[in-house]
Formats: C-alpha cells, structure tokens, sequence
C-alpha cells in the first residue's frame, strides 16, 4: 500500500480516539495556563523563559499523546490487523511517526504563539522582544513534536504506555534537574533541557537554541530507529 492512504488511517485513528483529542487540547491548556502564572508572578532576569516555562509541563502531555498513539495499537489485536492491510512495518511506522508529529506541530505553534502574546501582555515592557518571542514561539512547536516523537519511540520499543509514562515523567521532570545541579555540562545535553535552550533569553551552557534542538532531533531520532528496530524483530 502506498505512504498516502496509509498515513490517512493513520490520522483517522488518532482523530477518532477521545485521549488522543484531549492530550492534544491538554498541550495547549497547560502550557498556556502555567506559563501564565509563571509571567504574572516573574521577577526574574529572563524574559523569554518566564514566558514559555510552561512547557516544562505542556511537554508531559505531548509524550501522552505520543506514547499513546503507539501503545493503542497494542491492544488486542489491532497491529496484527493493522499490519494485515500495511505488510511493510517500516512504512507502518513510518505514517504513524508523521500522524503524530503534524498534529502536535500544528497545536504546538499555535500554543506558542498564545503563550508569547499572553507573556507579553503579562510582562508589558520587561517581556521578551518580538523576534525573540518569535524564536520561543517556533521553538517551542519543534520542540513539542520531537518530545512526542521521542515517546513514540520508545513505546514502540517497551510496547506500554504506562512503562514509557513511568520512565520519561521522572526524567523531564526531576532527573535533568537533579543531574542539573550536580553537572551542568552533562545535563545539557539530556533530550528536555537541550530542546528547552530555544526557551531562553541568554543561557550559560554548551548548546545554542538550534543546536539543543539538534541535539533533541538525535534523541528523537534514536527512539524511532529503536522502535522500527523493535518493531521488524518482534511479532504483533
């Protein structure tokens, strides 16, 4: 079968399934609502991380509905049937890495783009210029979707959603911080805090905004290898 209609499966699977919508408007409403709070109570010296802070939490639900996407293909039947219309897994996986990533790219810029405005508003003239916030904006819509790619990665290797929740929470939330304060120069270079380096104004550190992003496009990248590789050796 052709990449076309099997990418429109795809996207009919995600559509129609109730979590996914939800973790999808879950991006929005979090990373909006505590970016919010963070801007209206900042007093700090970075403008443009005060205005995006709340993708530290808009990014759990991305990797919700990354893993998600994957793992619900594990239940029951459903990938020996899906696999029955798409023999070839690599193409397979393939659609279903893009059916993921278009809809959190598209709900990731424009939670970007609400996010910048309402820190603006919120910060008045201590807010972050526009072509900064400009940065953020698309920042963190690129930064969304690999954060979701990555999970998707990884549930197709692990093949449980709560598995892959259970590993990548704890790492974005407190592990990059813990190793953060014992070494700097290591945790750079973890998959949130390289992608979250488009999310500052001035960062001491070893990556730039575009070369952490890279270096979260490598992490993704692996995952997804790691999952077609799972995938190819492993039955439905």
């Amino acid at each position: 079968m052709p990449f076309r209609p099997v990418l429109h499966a795809e996207w009919i699977k995600i559509r129609t399934l109730r979590p996914l919508v939800g973790t999808l408007c879950a991006v929005l409403v979090a990373t909006v609502a505590f970016s919010a709070l963070a801007a209206a109570s900042s007093g700090g010296s970075d403008p443009l991380f005060a205005t995006f802070s709340g993708v530290s939490l808009g990014q759990i639900a991305a990797v919700a509905f990354g893993a998600t996407a994957v793992t619900s293909e594990f239940r029951g039947a459903a990938l020996r049937l899906t696999l029955c219309a798409v023999p070839d897994r690599r193409r397979w996986f393939a659609a279903k890495a893009t059916a993921i990533a278009l809809p959190v790219l598209a709900v990731g810029l424009v939670t970007g783009l609400v996010t910048l405005m309402l820190g603006r508003f919120l910060l008045g003239t201590a807010g972050p210029t526009w072509p900064e916030g400009l940065r953020g904006a698309l920042g963190c819509g690129v930064y969304l979707t690999l954060i979701a790619l990555f999970a998707a990665g990884l549930a197709a290797v692990l093949r449980s959603g709560t598995a892959t929740l259970g590993i990548l929470v704890p790492l974005l939330l407190i592990v990059s911080f813990v190793i953060g304060d014992l070494s700097a120069g290591i945790a750079d270079f973890l998959p949130d805090r390289a992608g979250q380096a488009v999310l500052h104004s001035d960062r001491d550190g070893a990556l730039g905004p575009w070369t952490g992003l890279a270096v979260t496009g490598l992490w993704t990248a692996v995952a997804l290898l790691a999952g077609v590789r799972s995938l190819r050796r492993r039955d439905a």
